[in-house]
């Protein structure tokens, strides 16, 4: 599969085998339930440190999930209420999505890139969210050379099905009902 990389310079041949790892990655169904577990280096959760947002304030977020999530406080809430659902996973993907477009070393987008695959995006991920195969292959190509733009269609998708779905789930809910008094 690979002839003839032997003449190619050290590093092109290190990204080809890189390439040909994901590739090889992408293509394989994991034989057990032990070969979906992928390290993930969580910060243990803290409480936000801002503070409680007004009523007023509060009240924006049910019509912008933009204004939600930029709150630090209405993101810790929305967080904890899809925790409670079991359905958190979609905001983690979007947050680790924003996480890594601050990356600026491309050896550290590459594994945070892998890192976000795995857990969100392949197949039986631990932590997969709901997306069409047309974008988790648009996906799959941008990661072939990962840039910060690599994951920008599946977070569309999945802000707006969050949008849809869990932001009016969101407002109903007591979380929400709480900061609105």
């Amino acid at each position: 599969m690979c002839k003839g990389l032997a003449a190619l310079p050290h590093s092109c041949l290190e990204r080809a085998k890189e390439i040909k790892i994901k590739l090889g990655i992408l293509l394989q169904k994991p034989d057990s339930a032990v070969d979906l577990v992928i390290p993930y280096n969580e910060k243990p959760e803290r409480p936000a440190k801002t503070q409680k947002p007004s009523p007023d304030e509060a009240l924006q977020w049910r019509d912008s999930l933009d204004k939600l999530l930029q709150n630090d406080y209405g993101l810790a809430s929305f967080k904890s209420f899809l925790k409670s659902e079991f359905s958190e996973e979609n905001l983690e993907f979007w947050v680790a999505c924003e996480d890594y477009k601050k990356l600026k070393s491309p050896a550290k987008m590459a594994e945070k890139a892998k890192q976000i695959y795995e857990e969100f995006i392949q197949t039986e991920a631990p932590k997969e969210v709901n997306i069409d195969h047309f974008t988790k292959d648009i996906t799959m190509k941008n990661l072939v050379e990962p840039s910060l733009s690599s994951f920008d269609v599946a977070q569309k998708r999945i802000h707006a099905l969050m949008e849809k779905d869990s932001l009016p789930r969101f407002v109903r809910s007591e979380f929400y009902q709480e900061l609105i008094k």
